[in-house]
């Protein structure tokens, strides 16, 4: 038995030397160390030895067993070694890389991102609403009349459960304040929904700033200062505003907001919507809060939103609209890292 051993373990060393490539590496492995492999045949005789031999032999036996499989392991390695410099041998390191193309941010994305950090400049904060949204935050809250044009399902995508797709983010300025006492000072970018007619210039889905600043003796003045200075943070120091009188249900005086810039045009564009909030809105959520923290004897606050599309085609000399849907990589390269 002792000399079945030791003629098994030079037998061993001696194959493991031999091996040049991985399977017959592998041969050898299961030759010695399987299952039915010469040392497992060998430990199933040590149970005819006597009591003398049985402690003696066995030790070699595990002896054995441990340095054969250490000298397997160091083999493996450099067999594996071997097969990964023999793979790079062909490779010619002067060779140019393979290029990957890196994505850049939509045009979109890069103005809304450059309008509000103007914003965080001014101390606004951000601000989210739900798209999906009821008709109290979207009509009621604002001063809406039931008879409103844009309150018929021929203006507004209505669901089944009475509910609706938000017309604007002004939903977000009264969740805002339905949330937080005055001084309030928010803006909220996201999307809205109305049912135009999809063409050059309109989208049924678009995506509107809404700016709502609110606290004590704020005035048509703070209004007036603040648009001109985002418009001309925008659109550089030389952009001339005016401001049109028009009507909006939820604010009171209401004007339009017209720009001429250098950069841009020598006609005056028709940009946002503004005005002071209406007293009506303060007291809807006054009374959705319970509470008189907008009470409008001492409260006042201003608004105004605009459309960041139609800004970027503005700035971008876009001329259609869904020109900024369609993906085209030859657009939207043009404009990767600007505003």
């Amino acid at each position: 038995m002792k000399e079945d051993i030791e003629q098994q373990e030079r037998a061993s060393l001696l194959a493991l030397e031999r091996a040049t490539e991985t399977d017959s590496l592998k041969e050898v492995r299961l030759h010695y160390l399987g299952k039915n492999g010469v040392i497992s045949l060998l430990s199933e005789k040590m149970k005819t030895l006597s009591k003398e031999e049985r402690p003696i032999l066995g030790r070699h036996l595990h002896q054995w067993r441990t340095t054969f499989s250490q000298a397997l392991e160091t083999k493996e390695k450099l067999l594996n070694q071997r097969a990964d410099s023999m793979a790079f041998e062909d490779l010619d390191s002067s060779l140019p890389g393979t290029s990957f193309p890196q994505g850049g941010l939509h045009p979109l994305t890069l103005l809304t991102d450059r309008v509000v950090q103007i914003f965080r400049r001014l101390g606004f904060s951000l601000a989210e609403g739900p798209d999906i949204d009821d008709e109290w935050h979207c009509f009621d809250a604002l001063n809406t009349p039931a008879h409103h044009p844009a309150r018929q399902e021929q203006d507004t995508f209505y669901l089944p459960d009475g509910r609706l797709l938000r017309t604007h983010t002004s939903t977000v300025q009264i969740r805002a304040m339905e949330e937080a006492v005055p001084p309030l000072r928010i803006i909220a970018p996201g999307s809205a929904y109305r049912r135009d007619e999809v063409d050059a210039t309109h989208l049924a889905q678009f995506t509107q700033m809404e700016v709502l600043c609110v606290g004590e003796e704020i005035t048509l003045a703070d209004l007036k200062g603040t648009a001109e200075y985002f418009l001309r943070e925008l659109l550089g120091p030389q952009t001339e505003c005016r401001f049109r009188p028009h009507f909006f249900p939820f604010t009171e005086p209401s004007f339009e907001i017209d720009i001429r810039s250098p950069i841009i045009s020598r006609k005056w564009l028709e940009l946002a919507g503004c005005g002071m909030v209406d007293p009506a809105v303060f007291q809807a959520v006054n009374q959705r809060r319970g509470d008189s923290a907008y009470d409008p004897e001492y409260i006042s606050g201003f608004a105004f939103g605009f459309g960041l599309e139609r800004l970027l085609m503005i700035l971008a000399q876009i001329p259609d609209i869904r020109m900024l849907l369609e993906n085209d990589l030859r657009l939207l390269k043009q404009f990767s890292g600007e505003f």
